[in-house]
């Protein structure tokens, strides 16, 4: 029996041949990955007093940027004072700074064939380069930088093969997600793996969000198998980049997996998602009849910061207004993204339509700062979570829809199917 390609990589970074569902796997990462909250959240226990490569660590400052209290600063204080003991090759400080899997990406940090680990939740993100990236807690981190191991259970993947040529219209990456996520609920103890003839119709932006997401699923890994798109992206490698030969995990055509589910990309339509949760919470907004006045529009996080997403928003507001009692938020996934958005005029669009665009952070997504919701507010985002109390109050309640979707909404003042807006 084959491996999928998330057990290839497992197996490879644990030096054996095979790895099955049930195994422990004692892993080597190709490149550990660290945010600012590293410090500031784990204090001077975790300080650490090696580290077991320089060319395989990165520091980097995205949760909190720029520091919004003392105790960030503090911490930010320690990171860099890290970073130049360890003479760190990838150091992304306030200003080159970027959401840890946006900066991944950029850089090719995340790269075919390879295991990443960082403390975030959504380093499954790395999945859509065939990566295999997973987060883990402060203490499995530290035992990632100084010992340079890391150790999984090996979970059963579910497969899904996408079908179809092309996208409907004003359908994204997003909303392919959240047709999985609201067809086949939780992937609880499972990874995923993505594959099929259609995967030529999701571009990398899509194929991003998706693997982004996944974490929302309760998915231990999540992974796009290697195509010609995967090597386009990885040749336009910035300088500093890895320049490790790539060797692509895909999975062997006698993989053995727990279930394997056909998406065909024609049956998708926009959707939104209620609170407060993901799986099997969703609605296609063609047929959702709630007219749900919201207060507060979100576009970022690393699941929609990208310059697709900035150039999704700006063609619905062109000529428009966002709504009188709307507060619109944008965050670029990084300050490249910022600067290309710049360059393109879509800043100039956003703020003339009355729409706030932040610094590269994850600071409005996961409640800290730069756009909290307040008591009784209705917010509706693009981001990655929709639990109680993720964007600020407890008594907010937070809906979820593609960066079409939030903008529409924005604009009407209600949740609104991007497709009535759509030009």
């Amino acid at each position: 029996m084959g491996l999928t390609a998330i057990e290839k990589v497992l197996a490879r970074t644990s030096g054996k041949d095979v790895v099955r569902p049930g195994d422990i796997a004692v892993c080597r990462p190709d490149m550990v990955v660290q945010a600012d909250l590293f410090f500031s959240v784990a204090g001077s226990w975790h300080r650490p007093k090696k580290i077991f490569d320089a060319d395989r660590v990165v520091q980097l400052f995205d949760h909190a940027v720029p520091a919004p209290s003392i105790k960030d600063a503090a911490g930010m204080v320690e990171a860099r004072r890290f970073a130049k003991e360890f003479k760190l090759k990838n150091t992304f400080d306030v200003g080159v700074h970027g959401i840890s899997h946006v900066i991944a990406a950029e850089h090719r940090l995340a790269r075919p064939g390879e295991l990443l680990v960082c403390s975030d939740s959504h380093t499954c993100a790395s999945g859509a380069f065939n990566c295999a990236g997973r987060g883990v807690g402060l203490t499995d981190l530290l035992q990632a930088l100084t010992k340079g191991l890391v150790w999984y259970p090996v979970s059963p993947t579910i497969r899904y093969e996408i079908k179809g040529s092309s996208l409907p219209p004003v359908v994204s990456g997003k909303d392919v997600f959240f047709h999985i996520a609201h067809t086949y609920g939780a992937h609880t103890a499972h990874s995923v793996e993505f594959g099929g003839e259609g995967l030529r119709a999701l571009d990398m932006s899509a194929r991003r969000t998706i693997s982004t997401m996944c974490a929302e699923l309760g998915a231990e890994f999540a992974m796009f198998e290697c195509d010609d798109i995967t090597m386009e992206f990885m040749k336009n490698a910035p300088k500093g980049a890895p320049t490790r030969p790539i060797v692509p995990a895909n999975p062997d055509k006698d993989a053995d997996y727990a279930d394997v589910r056909t998406v065909d990309l024609a049956d998708v339509e926009p959707y939104v998602i209620l609170p407060h949760s993901v799986p099997k919470n969703g609605a296609r907004l063609s047929v959702f009849d709630r007219k749900v006045p919201i207060n507060q529009a979100f576009v970022g996080s690393c699941a929609n910061g990208q310059i697709e997403d900035l150039r999704v928003v700006a063609k619905v507001l062109k000529g428009r207004k966002v709504a009188a009692d709307v507060r619109f938020i944008i965050t670029p996934g990084s300050q490249a993204i910022y600067l290309q958005a710049a360059r393109e005029g879509l800043l100039e669009t956003i703020v003339e339509a009355g729409a706030v665009v932040t610094n590269s952070t994850c600071g409005a997504c996961y409640g800290g700062h730069m756009g909290l919701v307040g008591p009784g507010e209705v917010c509706i985002t693009a981001s990655t979570r929709n639990f109680k109390g993720r964007m600020g109050s407890s008594e907010a309640e937070i809906y979820m829809g593609s960066p079409a979707t939030v903008a529409a909404s924005a604009v009407a003042g209600i949740i609104t199917d991007p497709r009535t807006l759509w030009r």
